[in-house]
């Protein structure tokens, strides 16, 4: 199937330089990557597997004065402005 593209034009021009030291067509190189590509890519209803989230079971936590529902007062008491 013949089709047109948009591709720009220094990245059109590695793929040339690629196939023509391959002795591969454009087309070919073309192809070979998208092969590739759509190999690679996961099945839409697979889920990634669950992970157990490590949680922080100690003791101490926010200054006194500070207000931890607040980002702002978080990030002033760091001191880092």
């Amino acid at each position: 199937m013949k089709t047109t593209l948009d591709i720009d034009d220094a990245l059109l021009a590695k793929a040339k330089a690629q196939s023509a030291r391959e002795k591969k067509s454009l087309t070919c190189l073309i192809e070979e990557g998208l092969r590739l590509r759509l190999r690679k890519q996961a099945p839409q209803s697979a889920k990634p597997p669950r992970r157990k989230l490590p949680v922080y079971k100690g003791r101490g936590g926010v200054a006194p004065g500070i207000d931890p529902t607040s980002n702002r007062a978080m990030f002033e008491a760091t001191g880092d402005e």
